[in-house]
């Protein structure tokens, strides 16, 4: 064996080093790859979860995209169908819309729009949904008010008004909202004040100045009437309120016995291109004050006319019976073919000019010979004038007839499915014959129904007070006063028949603070005060308000007994006694003769006492207001 040599080590080393270095490089490259895969995997990972972001990002927003462009595509739809008039369609694409997006506004406008100019009752809950996602937006606030006095919802409307920001309603839009819920409500007086309140904000617009006007021609203020007058006079020559004003200068000239003017705006207004069989009968009016010859002349022209339309017709017939012309009614309609009066209107109308004329057994007739037609709806009213019939014909006749009666007026009753508008007729026509029992069951009924129900409660209040049942009467006024709390006259008579009755004695004080507050110059609310602070032992405060009130409005007889027994207590004898003559002279209420009594009481006491006051004059009572006082 040959001995290695020096330069074969190094080779072998070399080979060996080399070996190494490979085994090495290997074991890296292997360790490397090992370490490597984690890395790919994690960043792999990575990227599919980008990836998959990314692609839901995107879905999400072409979601987004396509959700966005369907909506816009339904709403610009329904805005269409919408303007063109297609109201159902329109409400259907509204209604797609808003069950993906409850709360979308435009969906909401659309579909109360719909609604309303369908005359459906539901504009009222999409108004109020606007007017709660809007809760500072006033227009949707007053647009939600409006839209529930139009449907008679006039609780609702007080409430949503009532609620509107004080700094909201200093608006001329506010004021005309709040004028109709006054309206809707028969306060006359808030429903001036708000008119007055918007033309003040806007006084160039017309149609705010034509509502004033129309309101206050009617006013016992000379002033006011006046300027009403040539407003009107203005506008009358404006297209828009032409028709209108002339009705209203009409009414007014003929209440003021003008017959001239009458006649001058009555040939206007039948050449008016807006005229109606209404302004005809408006006509009538007039023409029958000015000349009987040509009243009749004229009436016997518009009859065939009224005879081509079954409403004209009705119309007339109405008119002439509550004109003391039911005579003639009875003679005309002999003359008529049956088919013109089979219309429910016209049998209606009809049958009252018979109960007018108290033929009773021609009564009885129609309302059996049109039993099976000529009635439709209103088949509960011809029960009701058979009942009528009945009693009052064999009113003498004992039990049966009244038997006969009860049963027909239930039949009646029961026909009217507790449809208001029908109760409210049936209601009408008890009181108007005076049956007091049924028209109170009626009419209590009907209160409950808000768009009649002042209607309602004034009829009660004057079917209590005509009974003395003076309980009911009182919470009668209290109801009225919580529907129109603002109205002063009818805070007086409330807290008058408080202070009368004892009851509630507190707050009545207060109510008449707050009548004469409001309206110090009317009668009723200043001796209502004037009565209030005489009791709490202010005599010479009440005393000095009436002082200030016009003397002929004093006489009175309801008002004179309040002065007489402030007078009284002043010893102001011979006034006193001026006052209570003039409350004999006329009918009081029980609660106001106790007054009386108690006044002529005081008065015979401070007779009998030598150092009696000297008594004031009439004119010492009511002396000429100052201009301040005026």
């Amino acid at each position: 064996m040959r001995a290695k040599t020096g330069h074969e080590m190094p080779e072998r080393i070399k080979e060996a080093g080399h070996g190494t270095a490979r085994k090495s490089f290997l074991g890296l490259k292997s360790s490397f790859q090992h370490n490597l895969w984690p890395a790919r995997l994690a960043l792999m990972v990575t990227a599919l979860v980008i990836a998959f972001l990314l692609g839901a990002l995107f879905f999400n927003y072409g979601s987004k995209l396509f959700e966005d462009w369907r909506q816009n595509r339904l709403l610009h739809r329904a805005a269409a169908l919408l303007q063109e008039g297609k109201l159902s369609e329109a409400s259907q694409a509204a209604q797609e819309l808003l069950g993906q997006h409850p709360d979308s506004l435009p969906a909401l406008y659309v579909l109360a729009e719909a609604a309303e100019k369908q005359n459906l009752e539901e504009a009222v809950s999409w108004r109020e949904q606007i007017a709660r996602l809007l809760p500072k937006d006033p227009d949707s606030q007053l647009n939600f008010v409006s839209a529930a006095l139009r449907f008679g919802k006039l609780d609702v409307a007080r409430k949503a008004l009532d609620q509107i920001a004080p700094t909201d309603r200093d608006t001329a839009a506010f004021h005309v909202v709040a004028g109709w819920l006054a309206r809707a409500e028969g306060n006359l007086a808030e429903q001036e004040e708000q008119c007055a309140a918007a033309v003040k904000k806007e006084p160039n617009n017309d149609l705010y100045q034509f509502n004033l006007a129309a309101l206050r021609i009617h006013s016992t203020d000379a002033e006011k009437s006046a300027k009403a007058r040539d407003t009107l006079q203005r506008l009358s020559k404006v297209t828009p309120y032409r028709t209108g004003t002339l009705r209203a200068l009409l009414n007014d000239a003929v209440d003021r016995n003008d017959l001239a003017e009458a006649d001058n705006f009555a040939q206007q207004l039948q050449m008016s291109p807006e005229v109606t069989f209404g302004d005809y009968l408006l006509c009538l009016n007039f023409y029958r004050k000015l000349d009987e010859k040509k009243f009749r002349l004229l009436l016997e022209k518009v009859k065939p006319f009224a005879a081509r339309n079954s409403s004209d017709l009705a119309s007339l017939i109405d008119w002439m019976n509550q004109n003391g012309l039911a005579g003639d009614v009875v003679k005309w309609i002999d003359k008529l073919p049956a088919a013109q009066l089979g219309s429910p209107p016209t049998s209606i109308a009809v049958a009252d000019a018979y109960a007018v004329v108290k033929n009773w057994s021609r009564l009885k007739r129609w309302t059996r010979i049109t039993a099976t037609a000529g009635w439709g709806d209103s088949e509960y009213l011809r029960l009701a004038y058979q009942a009528i019939a009945t009693r009052q014909s064999q009113s003498r006749s004992g039990g049966t007839a009244n038997t006969e009666f009860e049963t027909l007026w239930r039949s009646a009753e029961q026909l009217t499915n507790e449809q208001p508008e029908h109760e409210l007729a049936l209601a009408r026509l008890a009181s108007k014959w005076e049956l007091e029992n049924e028209s109170e069951e009626l009419w209590q009924r009907v209160a409950e129904n808000p768009p009649m129900r002042r209607e309602a409660l004034e009829a009660l209040r004057r079917l209590y007070r005509t009974k003395n049942e003076t309980g009911k009467l009182y919470d009668v006024l209290q109801r009225l006063h919580e529907s129109s709390p603002n109205e002063a006259s009818i805070a007086a008579d409330l807290a008058r028949l408080g202070l009368n009755l004892e009851q509630n004695t507190e707050r009545s004080h207060q109510l008449a603070r707050e009548a004469y507050d409001r309206a110090p110059k009317e009668v009723n609310c200043a001796v209502t005060y004037a009565f209030s602070l005489s009791r709490l032992g202010r005599n010479p405060e009440g005393l000095a308000i009436v002082q200030n009130l016009p003397p002929d409005q004093l006489h009175d007889q309801h008002a004179a007994v309040y002065v007489a027994l402030l007078l009284a207590e002043a010893s102001q004898l011979d006034g006193a006694q001026e006052y209570i003559a003039a409350a004999e002279n006329g009918k009081i209420y029980p609660e106001e003769k106790k007054l009386l009594d108690e006044a002529k009481t005081k008065l015979a006491a401070a007779s009998a006492t030598p150092s009696s006051a000297i008594s004031s004059t009439p004119a010492e009572l009511s002396p000429t207001p100052t201009a301040s006082q005026r």
